[in-house]
């Protein structure tokens, strides 16, 4: 009768990953940094005090801190009840896609394309390719960019244009910003389909459609119809494992879009977090024997840590606390809750990409005994999902 619910809380990294320095990030801890910030006063905007995260702590947050990085996250020290430990990553980069994939069991043991920190980012001939075969009149931007800096920058004039805004960021990506009126949602997909034809050859990961709406720079909105356009990931993913036995895979948030649709039963979307929290909680309802229920919180990371917002990180940590025990408290007898991240975001770091750390692995289920898993692979999440879903072992 056993199910599985993983639950990655995006960027909610706790440091110490052995190879940081080689990404410019030796030191970053996104809660650690996030809980000391609150300790001091300096997130204070719509809260206050210390980080107010009892549950995820009592599941072992703050043990996984100390385990991840030998330090103490002010407030976060509770004995764990369940089973905790931290995950380092293998896969080279610090991106959504690699992190997902080997959390999933398959690591990344090629490079992505990355585009150069340079203006314009990206090659002349591809982007007047991408013109021509879509008819688009040119586009904007073409650089590194924080997505809700360029609506404010490109927006206007994108509106009064046509030409859509295209970005990237640390990730291996091709972020398309269009105005869903203006421009037209469908016509933003299709967009992004031919980019990715253009694109995928050279393995850049995704192509990211993000649409708006409003009118003025500083009432831009992006919307809840984002989509990935991703490379599909190898064969055998724990994904692919439980559907070839018989099982459902039920995707919330990005997951569908991440793992390009494969190894994908349905796909669960929502306008916010705390709509996906609630698509979890229906699963939690109608979820059958054998079934996995992955889920992707995506605001930690594309509302707070890129925008290198402390205040609005801790606010999200502290409000994801609140519903958990609604999740904890509807488990039945064999199911496992896996709560864990794909890589950090800290807010008090430098820049505004991802930061390379390791991140907390948090067990829980009703019987299950606590127990320390120490520092383990991204890939030993997959096998834990094998083991107690009775398939057969993979690669961890």
């Amino acid at each position: 009768m056993a199910r599985v619910f993983l639950c990655v809380l995006d960027s909610v990294g706790c440091g110490g990953a052995p190879d940081a320095a080689r990404y410019g990030d030796e030191g970053s801890n996104t809660v650690l940094h996030i809980a000391e910030a609150c300790a001091a006063g300096r997130a204070e905007e719509g809260r206050n005090g210390l980080l107010k995260v009892p549950n995820l702590d009592a599941l072992g947050l703050g043990a996984a801190i100390q385990l991840a990085s030998g330090r103490t996250a002010p407030g976060l020290g509770a004995a764990p009840i369940g089973r905790w430990g931290a995950a380092e990553e293998i896969s080279a980069g610090k991106d959504t896609q690699s992190g997902h994939w080997e959390l999933a069991g398959v690591a990344v043991t090629r490079d992505w394309h990355y585009f150069p920190r340079t203006i314009p980012a990206f090659p002349d001939e591809l982007m007047a390719e991408l013109a021509t075969r879509s008819g688009i009149p040119g586009t904007l931007a073409n650089c590194h960019a924080s997505g809700t800096e360029v609506l404010d920058q490109f927006g206007a004039e994108h509106i009064a244009t046509g030409k859509p805004i295209v970005y990237t960021s640390a990730d291996s990506v091709v972020q398309i910003a269009a105005h869903e009126v203006h421009f037209g949602l469908e016509r933003l997909l299709d967009l992004c389909r031919i980019a990715a034809e253009i694109f995928h050859p050279l393995n850049v990961g995704r192509i990211i459609a993000r649409p708006f709406v409003g009118e003025a720079p500083g009432a831009l909105i992006r919307t809840a119809n984002r989509r990935d356009f991703a490379i599909a990931p190898p064969d055998g993913t724990i994904c692919d494992r439980v559907v070839a036995a018989g099982g459902a895979v039920h995707a919330v948030g990005k997951i569908g879009d991440i793992f390009a649709y494969k190894g994908i039963t349905d796909v669960s979307k929502g306008r916010d977090d705390m709509a996906l929290f609630d698509h979890v909680l229906g699963w939690c309802r109608r979820a059958e024997p054998g079934d996995l229920v992955f889920a992707n919180f995506i605001e930690f990371d594309s509302l707070w840590g890129h925008r290198r917002d402390v205040s609005g990180y801790a606010r999200a940590l502290e409000t994801f606390d609140v519903r958990l025990p609604e999740l904890t408290g509807g488990l039945r007898s064999d199911d496992l809750l896996i709560i864990t991240a794909d890589h950090g975001n800290d807010p008090t770091w430098a820049g505004t990409d991802h930061t390379r750390e390791r991140v907390p692995v948090l067990a829980n289920g009703p019987g299950l005994e606590p127990a320390e898993l120490g520092i383990c692979g991204f890939g030993h999440v997959a096998e834990m999902i094998a083991a107690h879903l009775a398939l057969p072992k993979g690669g961890y």
